[in-house]
This record gives C-alpha cells, sequence and structure tokens, in this order.
C-alpha cells in the first residue's frame, strides 16, 4: 500500500473530520475524498476508519462495493458508457465492444498513456438519445462506434 503525502493525508483526515458528527457520515466521506484527490486511495482508509471509529474492513467494503468508488487514480479524462436498458435496446453493446478495443482497456481500466480511464454507468439520464456517453462532465448521445472515435480524438461533434 502506497502511503499518502503529508497534505493528502491532512486533507483526508479534515474531510473526515468535518463529516464525523453528522449520522452515517462515511458516504459523504468518501465522495469527498474522491472529489479531492480523484480516488479514495487504500492509504485513505485507516485515516477514515479513525477519524469516524470504524473499522477498516468496514471502510474497504464500502469503497469495494460501490462502483463509483476508484482506488486508483483516473486517466486525465473519464469516459463513461452507459449500460443502462435503452442503450442496450439501441446497440449499447457495439458501443461498449468498440470502447474497449478503441481505448485498449476494459472497465475499471486506464489507457496506459494516463489519458482515458473507461467506466461502466446504469444510466446517464440521456434514454431519448440512447446510446450515450459522458466524457469527463459533457454527456453525449446518439453515439456510433464512428462518433466515439472523433469525440476522443476531440472533435466533440455534437
Amino acid at each position: 500500500m502506497t502511503s499518502l503525502s503529508a497534505a493528502d493525508a491532512a486533507l483526508v483526515q479534515r474531510i473526515a473530520g468535518e463529516h464525523a458528527h453528522r449520522p452515517g457520515p462515511l458516504l459523504e466521506v468518501l465522495h469527498a475524498v474522491q472529489h479531492a484527490l480523484g480516488f479514495v486511495p487504500a492509504a485513505a482508509v485507516p485515516v477514515i476508519a479513525q477519524v469516524l471509529n470504524l473499522s477498516r474492513a468496514e471502510v474497504h467494503g464500502v469503497v469495494t462495493f460501490y462502483h463509483h468508488f476508484r482506488s486508483a487514480k483516473p486517466g486525465r479524462q473519464v469516459v463513461q458508457v452507459c449500460r443502462a436498458e435503452a442503450c442496450q435496446s439501441m446497440r449499447g453493446a457495439e458501443l461498449e465492444a468498440h470502447a474497449k478495443a478503441r481505448l485498449g482497456v476494459d472497465y475499471h481500466e486506464t489507457t496506459a498513456d494516463g489519458r482515458y480511464s473507461l467506466e461502466p454507468v446504469y444510466c446517464l439520464g440521456n434514454c431519448a438519445c440512447a446510446p450515450s456517453v459522458m466524457i469527463g462532465e459533457e454527456i453525449h448521445g446518439r453515439v456510433t462506434p464512428e462518433r466515439f472515435d472523433a469525440l476522443i480524438a476531440g472533435e466533440h461533434a455534437s
């Protein structure tokens, strides 16, 4: 397990401390840590556990149970491919396979150059324009494999 820098350890401790007085604060703390660092490092687990008076196993269990939480630093851009029913009915599985092949990674992995992380998502709320992907904070609808390639190339054609 890689240790946290002193600054990151202090940040995690401050975040956990700010939420410790609330009932059931673990999810809020994990979201705040991921927002601040981009992921929840394994070395943050004992810090969070101590501040919230939980076991390391409890904290680790929540981090690993929810797909939203990352335990490794993400790529510079996170690419989310919708896997919900509307997108699946509109050739979402084909888009999913293409995205994996194009980026050369599977879900929850980052490209070797650190540019992209590929993540599944189970509804982007863009069902009328299925299939959809989200790159960074931008949602794109009616994405074909060709359009995916254009989006990844930076053309972001709407």
